[in-house]
Protein backbone atom coordinates (compact mmCIF):
# COMPACT_ATOMS: atom_id res chain seq x y z
CA UNK A 1 0.00 0.00 0.00
CA UNK A 2 1.26 3.61 -1.06
CA UNK A 3 1.51 6.08 1.26
CA UNK A 4 -1.11 7.88 -0.34
CA UNK A 5 -3.55 5.16 -0.04
CA UNK A 6 -2.32 4.83 3.88
CA UNK A 7 -3.76 8.60 3.91
CA UNK A 8 -6.98 8.00 2.34
CA UNK A 9 -7.50 4.81 4.30
CA UNK A 10 -6.71 6.97 7.87
CA UNK A 11 -9.42 10.01 6.69
CA UNK A 12 -11.83 7.48 6.46
CA UNK A 13 -11.84 6.24 9.65
CA UNK A 14 -12.54 8.41 12.45
CA UNK A 15 -14.37 8.57 16.04
CA UNK A 16 -17.39 10.66 16.62
CA UNK A 17 -18.45 10.79 20.55
CA UNK A 18 -22.02 11.24 21.06
CA UNK A 19 -22.43 12.75 24.75
CA UNK A 20 -25.83 13.49 26.02
CA UNK A 21 -27.70 13.56 29.94
CA UNK A 22 -30.93 11.95 28.78
CA UNK A 23 -31.19 8.60 26.35
CA UNK A 24 -29.16 10.14 23.51
CA UNK A 25 -31.99 9.25 20.74
CA UNK A 26 -31.59 12.24 19.16
CA UNK A 27 -28.21 12.29 19.09
CA UNK A 28 -28.70 8.45 16.98
CA UNK A 29 -30.72 10.16 14.77
CA UNK A 30 -28.73 13.58 13.67
CA UNK A 31 -25.87 11.78 13.47
CA UNK A 32 -26.93 9.21 11.18
CA UNK A 33 -28.43 11.72 9.01
CA UNK A 34 -25.46 13.70 8.87
CA UNK A 35 -22.98 10.78 8.04
CA UNK A 36 -25.23 10.00 5.62
CA UNK A 37 -24.05 12.74 3.51
CA UNK A 38 -20.52 11.97 3.30
CA UNK A 39 -19.33 9.11 1.00
CA UNK A 40 -15.87 6.49 2.19
CA UNK A 41 -16.41 7.02 5.74
CA UNK A 42 -16.03 4.93 8.52
CA UNK A 43 -16.85 6.52 12.03
CA UNK A 44 -16.41 4.89 14.95
CA UNK A 45 -19.32 5.99 17.40
CA UNK A 46 -18.64 6.25 20.96
CA UNK A 47 -22.14 6.49 22.62
CA UNK A 48 -22.42 8.28 26.11
CA UNK A 49 -25.69 8.42 27.23
CA UNK A 50 -27.10 9.77 30.40
CA UNK A 51 -24.25 11.90 31.40
CA UNK A 52 -25.66 13.74 34.46
CA UNK A 53 -23.12 14.38 36.93
CA UNK A 54 -19.48 16.07 36.65
CA UNK A 55 -17.82 12.83 37.94
CA UNK A 56 -19.38 10.70 34.97
CA UNK A 57 -18.84 13.75 32.47
CA UNK A 58 -15.03 13.60 33.36
CA UNK A 59 -15.03 9.77 32.53
CA UNK A 60 -16.12 10.54 29.03
CA UNK A 61 -13.84 13.13 29.16
CA UNK A 62 -11.25 10.51 29.55
CA UNK A 63 -12.26 8.30 27.01
CA UNK A 64 -12.38 11.68 24.43
CA UNK A 65 -8.59 11.86 25.15
CA UNK A 66 -7.91 8.40 24.32
CA UNK A 67 -9.69 8.50 21.28
CA UNK A 68 -10.05 12.04 20.15
CA UNK A 69 -12.43 12.75 17.55
CA UNK A 70 -15.45 15.49 16.67
CA UNK A 71 -18.01 15.50 19.56
CA UNK A 72 -21.57 16.00 19.33
CA UNK A 73 -23.81 16.39 22.49
CA UNK A 74 -26.42 17.31 24.24
CA UNK A 75 -26.69 19.07 27.91
CA UNK A 76 -29.34 21.34 29.70
CA UNK A 77 -26.48 21.69 32.69
CA UNK A 78 -24.86 25.24 31.53
CA UNK A 79 -21.83 23.86 33.31
CA UNK A 80 -21.30 20.77 31.86
CA UNK A 81 -21.99 22.32 28.37
CA UNK A 82 -18.85 24.52 29.21
CA UNK A 83 -16.69 22.03 30.47
CA UNK A 84 -16.86 19.61 27.61
CA UNK A 85 -16.68 22.71 25.26
CA UNK A 86 -13.16 23.69 26.79
CA UNK A 87 -11.82 20.63 27.48
CA UNK A 88 -12.74 19.79 23.22
CA UNK A 89 -11.19 23.12 22.42
CA UNK A 90 -7.20 22.08 23.96
CA UNK A 91 -7.68 18.98 21.75
CA UNK A 92 -8.40 21.08 18.84
CA UNK A 93 -11.61 18.71 18.07
CA UNK A 94 -15.07 20.02 16.78
CA UNK A 95 -17.87 19.64 20.03
CA UNK A 96 -21.04 20.83 18.79
CA UNK A 97 -24.30 21.09 21.12
CA UNK A 98 -27.47 20.54 18.87
CA UNK A 99 -29.58 21.84 20.72
CA UNK A 100 -28.74 24.81 22.39
CA UNK A 101 -29.65 27.01 18.99
CA UNK A 102 -33.02 26.04 19.06
CA UNK A 103 -33.70 26.38 22.52
CA UNK A 104 -32.16 29.86 22.91
CA UNK A 105 -34.21 31.06 19.68
CA UNK A 106 -37.30 29.74 21.16
CA UNK A 107 -36.61 31.33 24.27
CA UNK A 108 -36.12 34.27 22.74
CA UNK A 109 -39.24 34.13 20.62
CA UNK A 110 -41.34 33.10 23.84
CA UNK A 111 -39.52 35.36 26.33
CA UNK A 112 -38.85 33.00 29.01
CA UNK A 113 -35.96 30.65 29.81
CA UNK A 114 -36.01 26.63 29.07
CA UNK A 115 -36.48 24.44 32.57
CA UNK A 116 -33.06 23.24 32.45
CA UNK A 117 -34.15 19.84 33.54
CA UNK A 118 -32.91 16.76 31.17
CA UNK A 119 -35.05 13.54 29.58
CA UNK A 120 -38.37 15.51 30.41
CA UNK A 121 -39.79 13.90 27.04
CA UNK A 122 -39.45 10.87 28.87
CA UNK A 123 -41.62 11.54 31.43
CA UNK A 124 -44.88 9.65 32.21
CA UNK A 125 -47.39 12.51 30.89
CA UNK A 126 -50.35 12.18 29.02
CA UNK A 127 -48.62 12.04 25.94
CA UNK A 128 -46.65 9.09 27.11
CA UNK A 129 -49.73 7.20 28.09
CA UNK A 130 -51.14 8.12 24.41
CA UNK A 131 -48.12 6.63 23.00
CA UNK A 132 -48.42 3.13 24.44
CA UNK A 133 -52.51 3.03 24.04
CA UNK A 134 -51.37 3.71 20.49
CA UNK A 135 -48.62 0.73 20.04
CA UNK A 136 -51.78 -1.18 22.12
CA UNK A 137 -54.12 -0.54 19.16
CA UNK A 138 -51.73 -0.92 16.55
CA UNK A 139 -51.17 -4.54 17.95
CA UNK A 140 -54.10 -5.96 18.33
CA UNK A 141 -55.25 -4.33 15.10
CA UNK A 142 -52.32 -5.37 13.17
CA UNK A 143 -52.82 -7.57 9.63
CA UNK A 144 -56.80 -7.78 10.28
CA UNK A 145 -56.45 -10.13 13.10
CA UNK A 146 -59.63 -8.82 14.31
CA UNK A 147 -61.86 -5.81 12.25
CA UNK A 148 -64.56 -5.31 15.13
CA UNK A 149 -63.18 -1.85 17.03
CA UNK A 150 -61.59 -0.89 13.64
CA UNK A 151 -64.23 2.53 13.62
CA UNK A 152 -61.42 3.74 16.61
CA UNK A 153 -58.76 3.75 14.50
CA UNK A 154 -57.18 7.80 13.36
CA UNK A 155 -55.88 5.73 10.48
CA UNK A 156 -57.05 2.36 9.03
CA UNK A 157 -54.23 1.36 6.28
CA UNK A 158 -55.58 -0.75 3.62
CA UNK A 159 -53.25 -2.89 1.15
CA UNK A 160 -51.82 -6.11 0.11
CA UNK A 161 -49.26 -8.07 1.31
CA UNK A 162 -45.59 -6.75 1.87
CA UNK A 163 -46.89 -2.79 1.55
CA UNK A 164 -45.32 -2.06 4.79
CA UNK A 165 -48.48 -1.40 6.78
CA UNK A 166 -47.59 -3.42 9.58
CA UNK A 167 -44.24 -1.36 10.32
CA UNK A 168 -46.06 2.35 9.27
CA UNK A 169 -49.24 1.64 11.91
CA UNK A 170 -46.29 0.89 14.22
CA UNK A 171 -44.24 4.25 13.43
CA UNK A 172 -47.75 6.07 13.59
CA UNK A 173 -48.19 4.52 17.34
CA UNK A 174 -45.04 6.18 18.51
CA UNK A 175 -46.39 9.61 17.24
CA UNK A 176 -49.58 8.89 19.48
CA UNK A 177 -51.88 8.25 16.11
CA UNK A 178 -54.20 4.91 16.59
CA UNK A 179 -53.41 3.15 13.06
CA UNK A 180 -54.96 -0.24 12.06
CA UNK A 181 -54.35 -2.18 8.69
CA UNK A 182 -56.63 -4.40 7.21
CA UNK A 183 -54.72 -6.76 4.21
CA UNK A 184 -56.16 -7.62 1.07
CA UNK A 185 -56.36 -11.11 0.36
CA UNK A 186 -57.48 -12.18 -3.07
CA UNK A 187 -60.70 -14.50 -2.63
CA UNK A 188 -60.71 -12.96 1.33
CA UNK A 189 -64.12 -10.83 1.10
CA UNK A 190 -63.99 -7.85 3.54
CA UNK A 191 -68.08 -6.51 4.96
CA UNK A 192 -68.32 -2.85 3.36
CA UNK A 193 -68.85 -1.52 7.22
CA UNK A 194 -65.45 -2.06 7.74
CA UNK A 195 -64.20 0.81 4.64
CA UNK A 196 -66.77 3.13 5.62
CA UNK A 197 -66.54 3.81 9.28
CA UNK A 198 -67.21 7.72 9.56
CA UNK A 199 -63.74 8.68 12.13
CA UNK A 200 -60.49 6.89 10.37
CA UNK A 201 -58.62 8.50 8.13
CA UNK A 202 -58.24 5.33 5.13
CA UNK A 203 -55.25 5.25 3.31
CA UNK A 204 -54.41 2.66 0.24
CA UNK A 205 -51.58 1.56 0.42
CA UNK A 206 -49.46 0.28 -2.71
CA UNK A 207 -46.45 -0.97 -4.67
CA UNK A 208 -44.65 -1.67 -7.82
CA UNK A 209 -45.80 -5.43 -8.54
CA UNK A 210 -41.89 -6.40 -8.91
CA UNK A 211 -40.59 -4.97 -5.69
CA UNK A 212 -43.27 -6.77 -3.82
CA UNK A 213 -42.57 -10.13 -5.78
CA UNK A 214 -38.97 -9.63 -4.44
CA UNK A 215 -39.94 -8.84 -1.07
CA UNK A 216 -42.28 -11.85 -0.62
CA UNK A 217 -39.59 -13.77 -1.98
CA UNK A 218 -36.64 -12.64 0.20
CA UNK A 219 -39.58 -12.90 3.30
CA UNK A 220 -40.44 -16.58 2.73
CA UNK A 221 -36.99 -18.11 1.73
CA UNK A 222 -36.32 -16.68 5.07
CA UNK A 223 -39.19 -18.03 7.09
CA UNK A 224 -38.08 -21.65 8.90
CA UNK A 225 -38.91 -24.26 7.09
CA UNK A 226 -40.22 -21.82 4.08
CA UNK A 227 -36.96 -22.34 1.50
CA UNK A 228 -38.43 -24.45 -0.48
CA UNK A 229 -41.65 -22.88 -0.77
CA UNK A 230 -40.41 -20.89 -3.48
CA UNK A 231 -42.04 -23.35 -5.89
CA UNK A 232 -45.35 -22.37 -7.97
CA UNK A 233 -46.39 -20.40 -5.16
CA UNK A 234 -49.42 -17.82 -6.38
CA UNK A 235 -48.35 -15.67 -3.83
CA UNK A 236 -45.20 -15.06 -5.58
CA UNK A 237 -46.54 -15.34 -9.48
CA UNK A 238 -45.98 -12.10 -10.88
CA UNK A 239 -49.12 -11.92 -12.69
CA UNK A 240 -51.31 -12.70 -10.00
CA UNK A 241 -49.42 -10.09 -7.63
CA UNK A 242 -50.45 -7.48 -10.52
CA UNK A 243 -53.95 -8.32 -10.42
CA UNK A 244 -53.77 -7.83 -6.66
CA UNK A 245 -52.21 -4.58 -6.84
CA UNK A 246 -55.04 -3.60 -9.88
CA UNK A 247 -57.63 -4.73 -7.62
CA UNK A 248 -56.58 -3.12 -4.52
CA UNK A 249 -56.49 0.26 -6.99
CA UNK A 250 -59.74 0.18 -7.91
CA UNK A 251 -61.26 -0.29 -4.14
CA UNK A 252 -59.37 2.91 -2.97
CA UNK A 253 -60.63 4.35 -6.00
CA UNK A 254 -64.26 3.59 -5.28
CA UNK A 255 -64.11 5.03 -1.91
CA UNK A 256 -62.08 8.01 -2.82
CA UNK A 257 -59.30 6.85 -0.24
CA UNK A 258 -55.90 8.62 -0.52
CA UNK A 259 -53.39 6.41 -2.09
CA UNK A 260 -49.45 6.26 -1.18
CA UNK A 261 -46.68 4.22 -3.44
CA UNK A 262 -44.44 2.85 -0.95
CA UNK A 263 -42.19 1.02 -3.59
CA UNK A 264 -38.98 4.07 -3.33
CA UNK A 265 -40.08 5.37 0.30
CA UNK A 266 -38.85 4.14 3.70
CA UNK A 267 -41.45 3.75 6.30
CA UNK A 268 -40.79 7.57 7.80
CA UNK A 269 -41.76 8.94 4.80
CA UNK A 270 -44.86 7.09 4.64
CA UNK A 271 -45.95 7.70 7.60
CA UNK A 272 -45.29 11.58 6.99
CA UNK A 273 -47.20 11.78 4.45
CA UNK A 274 -50.15 10.27 6.41
CA UNK A 275 -49.64 12.37 9.29
CA UNK A 276 -49.79 15.55 6.78
CA UNK A 277 -53.19 13.77 5.42
CA UNK A 278 -54.12 13.81 8.84
CA UNK A 279 -53.14 17.39 9.92
CA UNK A 280 -55.37 18.33 6.82
CA UNK A 281 -57.88 16.59 7.64
CA UNK A 282 -57.76 17.85 11.38
CA UNK A 283 -57.90 21.98 10.68
CA UNK A 284 -61.18 20.85 8.23
CA UNK A 285 -62.67 18.80 11.05
CA UNK A 286 -61.79 21.70 13.36
CA UNK A 287 -59.13 19.93 15.49
CA UNK A 288 -61.53 16.47 15.95
CA UNK A 289 -58.50 14.54 15.22
CA UNK A 290 -56.42 13.91 18.38
CA UNK A 291 -53.48 15.94 18.19
CA UNK A 292 -50.31 14.63 16.52
CA UNK A 293 -47.30 13.85 19.29
CA UNK A 294 -43.83 14.52 17.92
CA UNK A 295 -41.79 10.99 18.48
CA UNK A 296 -39.73 10.33 21.54
CA UNK A 297 -36.10 11.29 19.70
CA UNK A 298 -37.58 14.70 18.17
CA UNK A 299 -36.96 15.80 21.62
CA UNK A 300 -34.41 16.58 23.85
CA UNK A 301 -32.03 13.50 24.49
Amino acid sequence: MTNTETEKTEKRRFTLHLVSDATGTTLLGIARACLAQFEEVEPVQKFWPLVRTHRQLERVIARIDAQPGPVIYTFVDESMRARLKDHCDELNIPCVEVLEPVIRALSAYLGRAARGVPGLQHTMDDAYFRRVAALDFAIRFDDGKRLEGVAEADVVLVGVSRTSKTPTSVYLARRGIKAANIPLVPGVDIPETFFTAPKPLYVGLTAAPDRLMHIRRSRLKAAPGQKNAVEDNEYLDFERIEEEVKAARRLFAKYGWPVIDVTKRSIEETAAEIMSLLQNRQEGDNGTLPEILPPPEDSHG
